[in-house]
């Protein structure tokens, strides 16, 4: 017996209607051309490119810039390589000129050439930098640390940097690899040349020292013979004085007198002294106003 819409036969078998399988065939095809579509194309971000590998024919020369793009499911795939700068820390033991060793510490900023992806992945494959820039970067540090002393390395600085950068660049170019900027971050030396360099410092410092204490000593003889050679001469004017005109001894003592007694008037204390001892008795020495030309008020 047929039942409702004759998906039931007789005998008990299922029979799918013709109209449904022609709607699950057409959402199959739907489905697979969706998926082909969505595996037919392909976005490179800003700051990226991409070249095309094919099945058939290999690397393509063709460079892919920024956007969306299209490719043959399963016969090419894209291959992405960033074009922004990126650092890459390296550090080089080498010797100097005079066999010092030196530790050089190394900051690449690097990017690979855009025009040239297709040769570089050829050549070098996605992580060029692991590849290439330990190798070139060793070597040309050595070649150019070996044209200086190690004291040339410190005081010569900026022309070591200017060498190491313009020789890298050079030798980059030939892997397609772009530096935009080479700098030496770490300069350090061996133990021992660290120890005899400031060896060197403090004897330097110490003979400074000894000839500071000697050029002292010239300038301290040097105020003695001239305060002697003052004293001297201030003894023969004091004699001169003294000779020509008794006088003088006898207005010293007065002024010597006039020193003490205001002194003595300042003090708050009251002092009981003998006028012989502090030199306050004038008319001992046989001082009167006609020596001194003094005339006294009417």
């Amino acid at each position: 017996v047929l039942q409702t819409r004759g998906c039931i036969m007789a005998d008990g078998r299922f029979r799918v209607p013709k109209g449904a399988t022609r709607g699950t065939s057409l959402l199959g095809i739907a489905a697979l051309m969706g998926y082909g579509l969505y595996k037919s194309v392909y976005t490179v971000e800003g700051g990226y490119r991409a070249i095309l590998f094919s099945r058939i024919s290999g690397v393509q020369m063709d460079v892919r810039e920024e956007g969306l793009h299209f490719r043959v499911p399963w016969f090419q795939w894209p291959i992405i390589y960033e074009i922004r700068a990126r650092p890459k820390m390296m550090t080089s033991p080498t010797g100097s000129k005079d066999l010092q060793m030196v530790n050089i510490g190394l900051r690449v900023l690097h990017r690979p050439d855009a025009a040239s992806l297709p040769s570089m992945y050829r050549q070098l494959g996605v992580d060029y930098d692991d590849r290439v820039l330990p190798s070139i970067c060793n070597e040309v540090l050595k070649a150019v640390v070996a044209q200086f002393n190690a004291s040339q390395l410190i005081t010569q600085r900026a022309k070591v940097s200017t060498l190491v950068r313009n020789q890298l660049i050079e030798r980059a170019k030939d892997f397609f690899i772009v530096l935009d900027d080479v700098s030496i971050t770490d300069l350090s030396f061996g133990r021992e040349y660290t120890a005899a360099v400031e060896a060197k410092q403090v004897a330097q410092q110490e003979a400074q020292r000894a000839q500071f204490v000697v050029e002292r000593a010239k300038q301290e003889r040097q105020e003695k013979v001239v305060r002697a050679e003052g004293e001297s001469e201030a003894a023969r004017m004091l004699g001169l004085a003294m000779n020509n005109n008794p006088g003088y001894l006898k207005l010293r003592k007065i002024r010597a007198a006039q020193l003490i007694a205001n002194t003595i008037a300042q003090s708050q204390n009251r002092v009981y002294l003998s006028a012989e001892t502090l030199m306050l008795n004038l008319a001992s020495l046989g001082i009167d106003a006609s020596d001194f030309n003094i005339k006294k008020k009417q």
